[in-house]
Order: structure tokens, then sequence, then C-alpha cells
């Protein structure tokens, strides 16, 4: 079989990375679980194979809109391809159903709702099928992020065609999904798994708190205005994700109002307003589209130049495929996630609430939290955060050892290392505010009560007489809100108690109060802006490193001839350490760190530790060159 000559056919030059192991796998092997991101070419993976293939491959796809794009592509290339869904009328149904069963289409998609139909499974027992396509296979896992029970019919459906070939493909599928996946369709342990595509270096990634709505409007804003430019510049597009209905409402009135191209997405409108918005939208005619996550499948418009999160979806997955929307040109993009204090007791109240008035089973509940635990864990990670998607999604491969241009990678968040022991004093005095407030106040009453404020809930109660009123006021406000979200993440404090949730503490977060379990979490970094609060925590934290604060640390234009000097030499040298130990100059160290030392020509560790942003890690593995340097300069 000639893949070049066939890919010409469907009017491409060349594969895209993974495609054609993908389809060389599939064709050789006869099943295949492909997992690649939105936008990486999974559909060309199974229609080529199908094109090659004698017989009509059966496609089976939950989206109707795709299937319509996607067969109306296939047909421009001279494929014949068809659709079956509840929107043909009763002449067009049978008419299709006729040449399907005559054998003149390549490809059939359907929807996995059609496979409960008697008539179309009697339909099927007369096809002569190659090859079963699964799309978005990661909704037959009731671990994933998005199980739909309509796909549990799947596997019994493949029983009657033995002989086919069993390709699966999804956008987001962990290892426990990819194992679920198998099991549902009854493919054995070792069919071919290719993990691919994952690595979206183009698009900078970043998460923001913000305090309230006021906060959240600044941050949309400026990244409208940083991905478009202006109203009208012609720069691209923008998604603005909301949770709600109302919430997708209220953000396109408002950026319209600002002076964008704006309308509204959501399943709650006419489908006639619905498909006017998408097709607005794919047709330039919008610039920026304020949806929930019913809007996305399926669209493929190569300049989205920013997807914007208004606040936190159910999961790492759901929040990769709809950020991945962004950038699919190669050019520079912007994925910003929104999130706040109160997403956590809100969260938890969806999950329990269940669908369909039907209530989650336990185990469900804990699933479904500890995948929205895992996004919180990401928004508030310390590490690239290119690398912390692809390791959880398990593409070590493609690993990039840091982007460079999400926000960690760029020092917005700078390091933050304490000692071990100090950590977990903080982090046990943490969890003895939460429990004085177990299961009787919400989260802000624990930080109330850790920092020293008076709160009338507290007062009430007698908890601000207790030892643990204020054991943490040394540090800022808003430090121990993220210090007690992050003791969330790591499932030492929960919640419970419906609409108006009130935290717990955990069995396992009581063992690491006590002692009895090591407190491995990383701190949030105390700001850089110097305020008095973050002064006073430098200062008072027990054991806590000294740090100059960055508006202390002079700009390469402040520094003296000497010190800039010292500066130039610095920056060749962590050229040369990142180029061997391949890591991005930010890991080595700052620019805000070198100016620092320029400025401040330390002569032995200890000067170097009061350095900006120059922690013991640090000092240990690049003091005695850093000092070394500095010494040659002084003496010059």
């Amino acid at each position: 079989m000639d893949l070049d000559a066939a890919l010409q056919r469907f009017g491409h030059r060349e594969f895209r990375p993974g495609q054609r192991e993908a389809i060389e796998t599939l064709l050789t092997a006869g099943r295949l679980l492909l997992v690649a991101p939105t936008g990486g070419g999974k559909s060309l993976t199974y229609q080529l194979p199908a094109h090659l293939l004698a017989g009509t491959t059966l496609v089976i796809s939950p989206l109707i809109a795709l299937m319509e794009d996607q067969t109306a592509a296939l047909g421009r290339s001279g494929i014949a391809a068809t659709y079956l869904a509840s929107t043909l009328d009763a002449a067009s149904y049978r008419e299709r159903a006729r040449g399907i069963e005559a054998g003149d289409f390549d490809l059939v998609y359907v929807a996995p709702e059609r496979l409960a139909n008697p008539a179309f499974r009697a339909l099927l027992k007369s096809l002569e099928c190659p090859l079963v396509a699964i799309d978005e296979a990661h909704c037959i896992s009731e671990w994933g992020h998005d199980f739909r029970p309509e796909y549990l019919g799947i596997g019994d459906m493949l029983q009657e065609f033995p002989k086919a070939r069993v390709m699966a493909c999804t956008a987001t599928a962990t290892p426990v999904v990819r194992d679920e996946i198998l099991a549902r369709l009854s493919l054995p342990a070792d069919t071919p798994q290719i993990v691919k595509g994952f690595a979206r270096p183009n698009l900078s990634l970043r998460a923001r708190e913000v305090d309230g709505s006021r906060d959240r409007r600044r941050e949309v804003d400026a990244a409208l205005a940083e991905a478009l430019g202006k109203a009208g510049a012609g720069r691209g597009v923008a998604i603005l994700y909301a949770p709600t209905r109302r919430a997708a409402e209220k953000e396109a009135a408002r950026v319209r109002k600002a002076g964008w191209r704006s309308a509204a997405y959501h399943a709650g409108l006419n489908p006639e307003v619905r498909a006017s918005a998408q097709r607005d939208f794919m047709e330039g005619r919008l610039e920026v589209i304020a949806a929930t996550n019913a809007f996305g499948m399926g669209i493929d418009r190569p300049d989205v130049r920013a997807v914007i999160h208004l606040g936190p979806p159910a999961s790492l997955e759901a929040w990769y495929q709809e950020v991945g929307r962004a950038g699919r040109d190669g050019e520079r993009a912007l994925g910003l996630l929104l999130y706040s204090q109160s997403d956590f007791p809100l969260r938890r109240h969806l999950i329990e609430s269940g669908s369909e008035d039907r209530l989650p089973s336990p185990e469900l509940v804990e699933h479904k939290w500890s995948l929205f635990l895992a996004l919180m864990r990401w928004a508030d990670g310390g590490s690239c955060r290119h690398d912390a998607v692809l390791r959880y999604f398990g593409d070590e491969e493609e690993t990039l050892a840091g982007c460079g241009i999400c926000d960690v990678c760029t020092g917005e968040e700078a390091d933050d290392e304490r000692d071990p022991e100090q950590v977990t004093l903080i982090v046990r005095k943490a969890l003895s505010g939460v429990a004085r407030v177990h299961g009787r106040f919400g989260l802000g009453a624990a930080v109330a009560l850790l920092h020293g404020d008076r709160d009338e809930r507290l007062s009430r109660s007698r908890i601000d007489r207790s030892s643990t009123h204020g054991i943490l006021a040394a540090f800022p406000l808003a430090w121990l809100q993220r210090l007690l979200r992050r003791t969330v993440t790591a499932g030492w404090v929960d919640f419970t108690g419906g609409q108006r949730p009130v935290v717990v503490l955990t069995e396992s977060g009581r063992a690491v109060m006590h002692g009895e379990r090591a407190a491995r979490i990383r701190l949030p970094p105390l700001g850089g802006e110097g305020s008095a609060d973050e002064s006073e925590a430098a200062s008072s934290a027990p054991g806590r490193r000294r740090r100059g604060a960055a508006a202390g640390v002079p700009s390469a234009e402040e520094l003296d001839p000497a010190a800039l000097a010292i500066f130039q030499a610095l920056r060749a040298w962590r050229l040369e350490i990142s180029r061997s130990q391949r890591v991005p100059p930010y890991v080595v160290a700052s620019d805000s760190a070198l100016r620092s030392i320029s400025a401040n020509r330390p002569r032995d560790p200890e000067a170097l530790l009061d350095c900006y942003d120059m922690g013991p890690k640090r000092v240990r593995r690049y003091g005695r060159a850093l000092l070394a340097l500095v010494a040659l300069h002084a003496r010059d």
C-alpha cells in the first residue's frame, strides 16, 4: 500500500508527527489505541486506511457537527462517506441506509446511541467492515472525565466483526483510562498504544488566582489585549470558557460592550442561534465567543490566539482538550486558567449532586474529586506547565525540560525553598487551624483563625481564644489561603455540607498534623512585591531563608560599571551551564538573582544566601562557581 500516494488524495503533502506510525501499526497489528491532542490529526489515521481497505469502515463519533464536517471534507477529496444521525428526515435516512447496504461508501459515521437501534443493528449484518474506529474513546471509561453510558454498547457490537481492525482514539486519556478503554472494548492487553503530540510549546500556559469578579474581568481584558491587540485589529479570535450558561451570556455582553465582536454559545440556546454563533466564529465575523464546554468539539480554526477559562473545568483532561484549540497554526497563543478559593467547595458540591436526579456512588465522587484536584495541583504547581501536563498523560518522550514561555518558566512564580523541618512545622500548624473549625466553618474561617483576624464566627464559638489563633500571623493572608488550598489538593483537607460546604480534616491530614506522616508538599512562594506582610513573614518565620524583595533588586540600568561587568559575566556563565545541563537558563538562576549578586558582590556562601532568589539548593549547586566569578571580576 502506497501511503504517500493515498495522502496526496487527502490533499496533504506530508504526515504530521506520529500519523504514519499510527497508520502502519493499525494496518499490520490490526488494533491500536491512539492518544493525541485535539487538532493532532487523529481522523486521518483511520480515514486513510478506510480509503485503502476494501469494504465500509464504521466510525463511531458522538458529534453530529463533526460527522457533517468530516463527510463533507471527504466528499471534496473524492472519497465516498456518509453519516446517520437523528437530524436526518426519514427519506434521507432510508436513502443512505440503502447505499450502505449496497456498499457505496468507504466510511459511515454513526453516533454511539445508534448502536441500540434494532434496525441499524440489522443493517450492520450486511456490512463488509474492515475497520471500526471509535472516536472520543475516553467516553467509554467510567473513570474518565466525560463518561457516556451509550458507549458501553460498542464492545458488544465489535463481536459482530471479529475480523475487523479496531482503532480507538482520544485526545485525553491517562494510563488508567487507557487500560479501561481496552477492557471495555475486549481488546487484548498487548494492544499497541501510541501516545504522541501532547507537546504544544507555542502555547503560553498560565494560571492565575483571582479575588472576585473585578479581578477576573481585569485578567480577561488584559489577556484579550495581549492576544488580539484591540478590537477590529484582525489578529485572530479568542474563546472564553465560562462555568455556567448565565456566565457565558454575561461575559459575551460585557466584552461586546467593550468593543469586541462577541456572542454567547451554550446548550440552552436555540439550535439556530447556536449554529449562527458557530458559523460567525468560523467565518471571522466574531472576534470572541463566550461559551460553556458545549462549544469546541470539531472546531478547527487555526488562528485562535487565546483560550481563557473563567473558572476551572472538571479535570486536567477537560482543560487541556479545550485549551488545545488555541494556536493550531503553530504561532504563539495564550492559554489562561483563572481560579479562586470558592472553586473548591463549589466543585465538591457539583460532584456530590450528580446528574439526572441520581446521586453518584461514593467511589465515583472521590474519583471525580481526585480529577479536579489534579487540575488544581497543576494550577498551583511549581514546575513547567507543559512538562507537568506531559507527565500527567504519560508522554515522557516529549517533555521539554522547561518550555520557556509558561508563567512558571518565565519566573512569574519564584522558587521558594525551606528546610523540610520548617515545612512540616508550618503545615502542621495550618492543619491544626482546620482541626479547630472541623465540620463547623469553611476554609475562610480557618484562614482567619491562623492569621489571627477578628471573625464573628470564631468569636461566637470562642475558637479565637485557642492557642491556634494567630499561630501563622507572620505570613500574608493570601499566602495562607494558597497554603490551605494546597492541603486540600494534597488530600489532607476536604469539604462536606452541600451548598454551604464546611472543611474537615481527613484521616491522612490528621496523621500529618500529629507527625505520623510526612508533610510532602511544596509551599507557595512568598511573592517578591515587597509588601509589609511579606517582609514580616520573611523575617519572622522560623528558619525561613532570607530573601531580597524584588523591589530591592536593581535593574541592569541601575548597576554601576563594575557590577554591570559582573552581571554580563554571570549571564555568559549561566548560558554555558544551561546548555551543558540542557535546562532553560531560569532553572540555573533568574536575571534578578544575577543582578542582586552583581550589586552585592558576595564573598562567601552565607552572603550569597542573602542575595535575591538564592536558596540553599542553588548555593550548594552553583555557589562555588558564582563566588569565583564575582571574586575574579572584583579583582579586575
